[in-house]
């Protein structure tokens, strides 16, 4: 018999792991509630909508997306084929029409003779093997299903992500490893001196700050406020809040500093670095204006921007497997923006993965994920290891893949070595992967 699967979600994540599936021999059973029940964020019943923004952003290998790209090229990636056929012209970015975009993915998804679509809303999690990629907007119902089979704490919200540096790019001359009162040095400190503190906190109360989406909008708590909202009570607001000087000593100067920004290690490898207590909803320029005045951040290289949204995710590191299934459900894997990667190409990565690993399952293979030398291999490293208590999204940067030996000062070449290993050790790994025939073969 023709194996079958369902594939919950008609998003990028959904329909990738629908043709990945198909393509595999199996006969996919696409469930997408539009327009039976709409969004609060799409506008139309087409699969593969874009909601936000119309860029994939950068196609450049050197740069971390552009070498997930290359990656899903060589998995098949249905979004950039339809990217290719409906973009537009945006520099060395991947921009598209996003209505002849989304008609593109309709169509490909619709002429698979393997694929049924079906328009309907589906309000628990599905018997047999299935890929759940509803997105962040998963209906109450469904939502409700997954909170069950996960348990307590296996659905996460975030409403504040502070901003991510990479360790290479911080001027080691100003900033200093240190823990309050001696304690391990856990954390790096940026120090300010008064001056410096000051002209900082009159450009945070100056920046400009996104409005926001009505649906996207979120009540600010008082334990995660922005750090221009803190700014803003008062000019000593911050330093006796997330940039208390108090237990640290600038061994520059010796002497306590005025105030005190702190990094936070966010990988094991201890590349990337969040800075603490920094969500902020200022735009991006705005960020990269006010941040880079930070002692020690002046050439820094920012992994991550800071925001503060409204959003559901799952527990990724404490409650599923390394592939992304439940545990005691291999065969039910979940995709997508669901699982805490951030990103248009990240969560159609994470869709192709998906289907892959559920077609090895079903024709009796154990499902498998890149090395961390790879783009992909690096983000699910990511969704494994983190701490499950500070699990927050990400989205592709070179610090979530290891290291290269020795140290290279030449931030293109690196980048440029980092691409050229990633691409090789991707390739041979889907050579090592591939299945010898379809499910049914």
């Amino acid at each position: 018999m023709t194996p079958r699967a369902t594939v919950v979600g008609g998003g990028l994540a959904g329909c990738e792991a629908s043709l990945q599936l198909a393509r595999a021999g199996v006969d996919v059973r696409l469930v997408e509630m539009r327009p039976v029940r709409g969004t609060e964020a799409h506008q139309s019943d087409r699969l593969g909508e874009l909601v936000c923004t119309n860029s994939f952003k950068s196609e450049s290998p050197e740069n971390a997306h552009g070498q997930l790209k290359r990656e899903m090229r060589t998995m098949g990636s249905v979004l950039l084929e339809s990217a290719d056929a409906s973009r537009v012209a945006a520099g060395s970015a991947l921009a598209v029409d996003r209505h002849l975009f989304a008609e593109a993915m309709t169509r490909a998804v619709e002429r698979e003779p393997r694929v049924e679509v079906v328009r309907e809303e589906c309000t628990a999690l599905p018997e047999g093997p299935a890929i759940i990629a509803t997105g962040p907007l998963t209906s109450g119902p469904l939502y409700e299903s997954i909170e069950r089979a996960l348990g307590d704490g296996g659905l996460a919200f975030f409403d504040a992500i502070a901003p991510i540096v990479h360790r290479e790019s911080l001027d080691e001359s100003i900033v200093f490893e240190a823990g309050r009162f001696d304690e391990d040095a856990d954390y790096l400190n940026c120090p300010m001196s008064r001056d410096e503190y000051e002209a900082f906190v009159d450009a945070l109360r100056s920046g400009q700050s996104h409005a926001g989406h009505d649906w996207d909008a979120v009540p600010y708590f008082e334990g995660c406020l922005p750090v221009e909202v803190m700014a803003s009570r008062g000019v000593d607001t911050l330093r006796f809040g997330p940039m208390k000087p108090i237990g640290l000593t600038d061994p520059r100067t010796g002497d306590r500093p005025w105030a005190v920004v702190q990094l936070r290690r966010e990988d094991r490898a201890g590349q990337m670095w969040n800075m603490v207590g920094f969500q902020t909803r200022l735009k991006v320029g705005e960020q990269r204006r006010v941040f880079t005045m930070i002692p020690g951040l002046a050439d820094a290289e920012f992994l991550r921007w800071g925001s503060i949204h409204r959003n559901s995710y799952l527990n990724f590191p404490g409650r599923l497997t390394p592939h992304g299934s439940l545990p005691e459900r291999p065969d039910l894997i979940f995709a997508g923006q669901l699982t805490g990667v951030e990103g248009y190409t990240e969560s159609a990565a994470s869709g192709i993965l998906a289907g892959r690993n559920l077609a090895r399952l079903l024709s009796g293979l154990e499902p498998v994920v890149p090395p961390p030398t790879t783009m992909l291999g690096g983000l699910y490293r990511y969704l494994r290891e983190a701490t499950p208590g500070r699990f927050q999204p990400m989205n592709s940067n070179w610090g979530l893949i290891d290291a290269l030996p020795g140290r290279v000062k030449d931030k293109t070449e690196k980048r440029v070595r980092l691409a050229e290993r990633a691409q090789s050790d991707f390739s041979r790994w889907i050579a090592e992967t591939a299945p010898t025939g379809s499910v049914v073969g």
